[in-house]
C-alpha cells in the first residue's frame, strides 16, 4: 500500500497513475482538501496527466485488481466536523468525488491540524459521517487509517489530549474497517506492554510488538484504563514505513528488517525478543509513505518488499 503524491515536492512532480509500479495493490491519492464548512474537494495536480487520463487511469487500475483511494489529511490537512450540517456536506461532497473519479474508498490521515484530540467532536462525527457514506456507496466501500503512532498505541502510556485519540475512531468503524496501518516513522520510540523500554522505529521488535497491540488489543494508561481497546482481525492490520531516507526524519527499516517482522507476526520465525502469542497469517502487509520517493529512490522498498510479500502464507 503506497501513497501518491497529489503536488510536487523534492521526490519530484507527481506522474499518472498509470506509471505507477505493479508492486503496489493498493494506491492512496494524497490528498484531498478541505473546502471549509465540511466540505472535501479534489484539485488534481496537473502534472498527473489531466482529469480525463487521470479517470481512465484510475479505471484500469482497477480493473488489473488494484484498489485506489483517496487520503484526508496528511501534515496539513485538515477538515472541519463540529456538528450535523458539516456532516451531511462531508458525505455529499465525498460521495460526489469518489463517484466522479471511481475512488473505491477513502483513507482518513487526519493529524493535529484537524483537531484530533480527545473529547473533540470530529471523534463522534467522524465515525458517523464515514457510516453514512459507506452506505451511499455501497459493500465494496474500502476504508483505512494512517494515524501517528501516538494517537493509536500512544494510548498505552498516557490517555487525553492526541495520546490515543484515534482509538475511539478505530473502534467506532471497526466493522468498515478495511486496513489500519500506523505510521512507525517520525514521531520516536514505541511504547507496548511487552517491553519495559521503548522500542526503536525501524526495528523487528517495534513493528511486531506495535502490530500485537492493534490485534490482541490493550489499556490505556499502562493498563489502568479507563479506555480499553479490543483487538482487531489480523486481515485489518498493517504497518506503515518510510520507503527511504529523504521520505521522513526517522523510522526508516531495512528490507531485512520488514522481512523478519512480516515472518514473525505470520510464521513465528525470525523474531527477535518479542514473539506473538500465536501466528497471524492473514496480516493485511506494509503500507509506505511513498511511491514517489521509493520511486525516486529507485524502487528499492517496493520491489524488495513484494517480494517478502510473496513468500508469506
Amino acid at each position: 500500500m503506497g501513497y501518491w503524491h497529489n503536488f510536487t515536492n523534492p521526490a519530484g512532480p507527481t506522474f499518472p497513475i498509470s506509471q505507477v509500479p505493479a508492486d503496489y495493490d493498493v494506491i492512496v491519492v494524497a490528498f484531498a482538501d478541505d473546502a471549509g464548512n465540511g466540505n472535501v474537494a479534489f484539485n488534481l495536480d496537473p502534472s498527473a496527466g489531466g482529469e480525463a487520463t487521470f479517470i481512465a487511469d484510475v479505471a484500469a487500475a482497477r480493473a488489473k485488481g488494484k484498489k485506489v483511494v483517496l487520503s484526508l489529511g496528511g501534515q496539513n490537512g485538515t477538515v472541519t466536523l463540529n456538528n450535523a450540517t458539516q456532516v451531511t456536506n462531508f458525505v455529499n461532497s465525498l460521495e460526489a468525488i469518489l463517484r466522479r473519479y471511481g475512488f473505491d474508498g477513502i483513507d482518513i490521515d487526519l493529524e493535529s491540524g484537524a483537531g484530533v484530540t480527545s473529547g473533540a467532536p470530529v471523534q463522534t462525527n467522524l465515525v458517523t459521517a464515514v457510516k453514512q457514506l459507506k452506505a451511499r456507496v455501497g459493500s465494496g466501500f474500502y476504508l483505512s487509517m494512517a494515524p501517528e503512532h501516538p494517537y493509536v498505541q500512544g494510548g498505552f502510556v498516557a490517555y487525553g489530549g492526541i495520546w490515543g485519540a484515534y482509538l475511539p475512531i478505530i473502534d467506532g468503524l471497526r466493522d468498515e474497517l478495511t486496513v489500519l496501518h500506523v505510521q512507525y516513522y517520525n514521531n520516536g520510540a514505541v511504547y507496548t506492554p511487552y517491553a519495559t523500554q521503548g522500542l526503536a522505529e525501524g526495528s523487528t521488535d517495534m513493528l511486531v510488538a506495535a502490530s500485537r497491540m492493534l490485534i490482541e488489543g490493550f489499556t490505556t494508561n499502562n493498563g489502568t484504563g479507563p479506555y480499553v481497546f479490543r483487538g482487531l482481525r489480523p486481515d485489518q492490520v498493517a504497518f506503515g514505513l518510510p520507503s527511504g531516507p529523504s521520505s521522513a526524519n526517522s523510522g526508516l527499516a531495512s528490507v531485512a528488517t520488514i522481512t523478519s517482522a512480516l515472518n514473525c507476526l505470520t510464521r513465528l520465525t525470525q523474531c527477535g525478543a518479542i514473539k506473538p502469542a500465536k501466528a497471524y497469517p492473514t496480516l493485511r502487509g506494509v503500507m509506505t509513505w511513498s511511491i514517489n520517493w521509493d520511486r525516486k529512490d529507485g524502487l528499492a522498498f517496493s520491489r524488495g518488499v513484494r517480494a517478502s510479500l510473496n513468500t508469506l502464507p
